[in-house]
């Protein structure tokens, strides 16, 4: 997505106040009856005015995290070629679950994950994988997430770039 863009200071991938805020990124919201009401009840994606900031957000609310999320590049083929090393992610601790997850290339030409989130309690680091818990703090939170000194400790290998994210 962003292969031939020129690369400098901040690339802005998703940016609420946008007309069209999710242009770039695919949702997920798995669906499933209930036997008791009778309606869908797993989650939704929608863009909701905070009280906090008096400002849109994107609000993505699921029963389970896997079921419920977004993901940029929209198509699984493609990739956003990022160069930059750091991403930040501003978000507001609902008290639920969540995660996040960076597919990133490194130097060996081998793509790896990053994975932090609210429910997982320890570390570990596989090959292709690692997955760290994440402590959120009341209300706004500003997630800064170096990739290339992440890719440097968890495998060795050095960043070149990141290649499709997922909110959850």
């Amino acid at each position: 997505m962003f292969r031939d863009s020129y690369q400098s200071g901040l690339l802005s991938v998703f940016y609420s106040l946008g007309s069209n805020p999710l242009n770039n990124w695919q949702q997920k919201v798995s669906q499933t009856l209930s036997h008791v009401y009778s309606q869908v009840v797993n989650g939704h994606i929608k863009r909701v005015t905070d009280e906090d900031i008096q400002s849109f957000v994107l609000e993505i609310i699921g029963t389970n995290v896997s079921t419920t999320f977004i993901s940029c590049p929209t198509l699984p083929n493609k990739t956003l070629s990022i160069r930059l090393p750091i991403l930040v992610i501003v978000l507001k601790n609902l008290k639920k679950y969540f995660s996040f997850e960076v597919q990133i290339l490194d130097d060996q030409n081998i793509r790896r994950r990053f994975k932090a989130s609210t429910f997982q309690t320890a570390t570990s680091v596989k090959p292709f994988a690692c997955m760290m818990p994440i402590k959120l703090d009341e209300g706004w939170n500003q997630v800064q997430f170096d990739l290339s000194d992440f890719t440097k400790r968890a495998y060795g290998t050095n960043f070149v770039e990141c290649l499709q994210i997922e909110v959850r």
